[in-house]
């Protein structure tokens, strides 16, 4: 498999699955498409980037594979691959635990 199909891979599963996930889409389709799924296995798929990122691969690998075994290597592959380059490019704070701290209590005063 040549190496153009294997970056053309990751970069449409990347970017469909990140498309679906997490952007609005024109006229707001895609929030409303979220929204209707509910909370269902449909509602948790389109939540889930590492879940969602299998489901986009699936027929890529499919298409782009020779073989049964080179198809489901290069599937987890994709996916794997785009949950990389979607750490990468992610917000530095979307991804930091929510730190919560208290002042000692010292003398009462009024701030």
């Amino acid at each position: 498999m040549p190496f153009y199909w294997l970056v053309l891979g990751v970069l449409t599963v990347w970017r469909v699955t990140h498309l679906l996930i997490a952007e609005n889409g024109p006229w707001d389709v895609l929030v409303r498409l979220r929204r209707l799924t509910g909370h269902g296995f449909w509602g948790s798929l389109l939540g889930c980037f590492y879940c969602l990122s299998l489901w986009v691969a699936a027929p890529l690998a499919y298409g782009i594979g020779g073989g049964w075994m080179e198809r489901v290597l290069l599937w987890l592959s994709l996916s794997a691959a785009a949950i990389l380059l979607e750490r990468i490019t992610a917000s530095q704070d979307a991804s930091l635990p929510v730190t919560y701290s208290e002042e000692e209590e010292g003398e009462d005063v009024l701030r």
